[in-house]
């Protein structure tokens, strides 16, 4: 299967034994210290991580390691509240393509889908059988419920994950209208609770009964879509160029190409929905494309090879973003497409 199958969840790669983060993720939570103050090489010393399994964002480190290396960098910045900080104020599309396509989403609704789709490319956390978050009604209003199972093994997840919902989305709402108006944690109230109030600016209960953010229900269908520093190191001259020549063509293969690259990174993509962009019926435009020497599968499948090459060529992504950006649900999948187009693997094409 070459796109990304809707009803698969996304299967991360792991390169060791055990759940693992990206090292993008850990890299990020690095610098982050170092900023706060840490020690670089004592504080990689002392997670057990070496700079060279920071260097290459497709790889993975144990989650234990991670765990130790936001314990540490609590204790060497001189900051206990280092999650808390961190999910504040890092932002998630500076570090990992989950991140991006959030960001490309048109709608809160569908940015908390792809974090729900994709948070495992971030981080492998056990979710037993179901999804990460969930949306909950209740009398107090719309919950939305992180379901990490065994949160206060390591609350600073919780901490980060939530400070950084709460405070990245101010950037599409205002003051006066907050998307998160309330927060209740499983674990017990640290010695720097008013840390949380102040990050989250709304009241937090601790000890409760679940990991969850009451939400303001009007922002599910606020848009939310904006370009970000991430995508402007991904979108290149050659990508403008090559959507410039798309859209001043006439040809019916290129009016199917510039409607489905936008949309390429969500591997839901069909010819009835391309169809209905066009003003046509299926079978017209099988019959528009058959008339041009070729179908709807063709196009998706070069579209893809090409845009590959440019993400790939380009060194700005790594292969495991390059999957997921060109459709893809796994990085497995995507390498056994590019042999076929190339011959070659993704890895060796972007380090040549």
């Amino acid at each position: 299967m070459a796109a990304r199958d809707k009803k698969a969840a996304p299967r991360p790669i792991s390169r060791t034994a055990g759940p693992t983060v990206a090292a993008g993720y850990a890299r990020a939570l690095l610098e982050f210290a170092v900023g706060k103050g840490a020690d670089r090489k004592g504080l990689l010393a002392k997670a057990g991580i070496t700079a060279n399994e920071l260097a290459d964002a497709d790889s993975r480190l144990p989650f234990d390691r991670f765990k130790a290396l936001m314990r540490e960098g609590q204790s060497m910045s001189g900051d206990p509240a280092l999650a808390l900080h961190f999910g504040a104020g890092s932002d998630l599309s500076e570090f990992s393509i989950v991140g991006l396509i959030a960001d490309a989403s048109e709608t809160m609704a569908h940015a908390l889908q792809q974090l729900n789709r994709y948070g495992q490319l971030i981080a492998e956390v056990d979710l037993g059988a179901g999804e990460r978050f969930r949306n909950v009604r209740d009398d107090e209003g719309m919950w939305l419920v992180d379901l990490r199972q065994d949160p206060n093994s390591f609350p600073e997840m919780t901490e980060s994950t939530f400070a950084r919902i709460a405070c990245h989305s101010r950037l599409f709402g205002d003051d006066d209208k907050p998307f998160v108006i309330g927060a209740r944690v499983t674990h017990e109230a640290p010695s720097y609770r008013a840390e949380y109030e102040r990050v989250f600016r709304a009241p937090v209960s601790f000890g409760c009964d679940r990991n969850a953010l009451l939400i303001d229900a009007s922002w599910i269908n606020r848009k939310v879509a904006r370009t970000t520093r991430y995508a402007f190191g991904v979108l290149s001259q050659r990508a403008s160029e090559l959507l410039e020549s798309l859209e001043s063509s006439k040809t019916t293969r290129s009016q199917v190409e510039r409607l489905l690259i936008p949309q390429l990174h969500t591997g839901a993509l069909d010819i009835e929905q391309v169809a209905q962009r066009l003003g046509l019926s299926r079978k017209t435009l099988y019959r528009k494309l058959k008339a041009e020497d070729t179908t709807f599968e063709r196009v998706l499948d070069a579209l893809r090879h090409k845009m590959a090459l440019h993400y790939l060529d380009g060194k700005k992504v790594s292969v495991n973003e390059t999957a997921y950006l060109v459709g893809f649900s796994d990085r497995s999948t995507f390498a056994r497409a590019f042999k076929r187009w190339t011959g070659a693997s993704p890895r060796a094409r972007r380090d040549g």
